[in-house]
């Protein structure tokens, strides 16, 4: 994978993992020390496993067994790299979490051939299509880029268009910056620095619309929650499975728990408050 704006294959080679066996076993580790919750996370986790002749879905099935741990979430995976037999363990899993962060980058094939992505945008709206079909409640967030060399207003179009028709929960919006000695610093069709910010203030816009309704969405229902140990002025908070963020008035009982909490509506900050009875 050498995307045409990035420099992580320049500092950090090829990929490479640990081997299922060491990664259980770290997994055990943190089971034994207490935590409730693991994260799989890397530059590209849905690459695991290669050199050892192994696979991501080999090592999901293999964690899906240990015990001591509760909750499982994957960090970014590319929308090529998963599939549904994967999505299907997941959804049937009591530990794999209906929490999914796909990258998208662009709405333009055009541009994400420029950036030499490994898909085009039909490969993205299948996964999601997926991910809906087996966990309806699950929260999808992605990534895109903005002001890519060579995005024209239509190609900008095309990813607000495209975004806007799918069910994605939230974005990480970034707006492109030149890394010199990429590809993408030698391409033509430069984006202009206001054009950037226009473009950027309205996808953070339509990612706020789109948070804003997935959790109305959920309004009324019940979602355990594992809090954790922050307090900040004088509330703790935790997240649901599909990171829905709930907070509560900070207990020190309720650290590292996993409560049942029935959602109502969220205030004004945008979470959910939560009032034991």
């Amino acid at each position: 994978y050498f995307c045409t704006y990035c420099t992580i294959p320049f500092a950090r080679g090829r990929s490479r993992s640990a081997s299922i066996a060491d990664t259980i076993l770290t997994a055990k580790e943190v089971a034994s020390a207490g935590m409730r919750e693991i994260i799989l996370t890397g530059v590209n986790i849905g690459d695991f496993g290669k050199q050892h002749e192994e696979s991501f879905f080999d090592l999901i099935k293999a964690l899906d067994k240990v015990e001591g741990i509760d909750r499982i979430r994957i960090s970014s995976i590319e929308p090529e790299l998963l599939n549904e037999e994967m999505i299907m363990l997941m959804a049937s899993s009591e530990k794999f979490l209906p929490h999914f962060h796909i990258p998208l980058q662009s709405g333009s094939d055009k541009i994400l051939d420029l950036m030499k992505r490994k898909y085009k945008r039909e490969v993205f709206a299948q996964r999601i299509s997926e991910v809906k079909k087996h966990m309806p409640h699950a929260c999808v967030a992605a990534d895109v880029i903005i002001g890519f060399p060579g995005e024209t207003e239509e190609d900008f179009q095309d990813t607000y268009y495209f975004i806007e028709g799918m069910e994605i929960s939230y974005m990480h919006v970034f707006t492109y910056s030149e890394r010199p000695g990429t590809k993408a610093a030698s391409l033509s069709g430069k984006v202009i620095n206001k054009e950037k910010r226009e473009r950027s203030r309205i996808l953070h816009k339509l990612s706020e619309q789109k948070k804003t309704a997935f959790y109305r969405e959920h309004i009324g229902s019940t979602r355990l929650v594992l809090f954790e140990s922050d307090n900040l002025g004088g509330y703790m908070h935790g997240f649901t499975g599909n990171y829905l963020k709930v907070k509560t008035l900070f207990r020190e009982k309720f650290i590292n728990k996993i409560v049942s909490v029935q959602l109502d509506e969220p205030g004004d900050d945008g979470n959910f408050l939560y009032t034991p009875k």
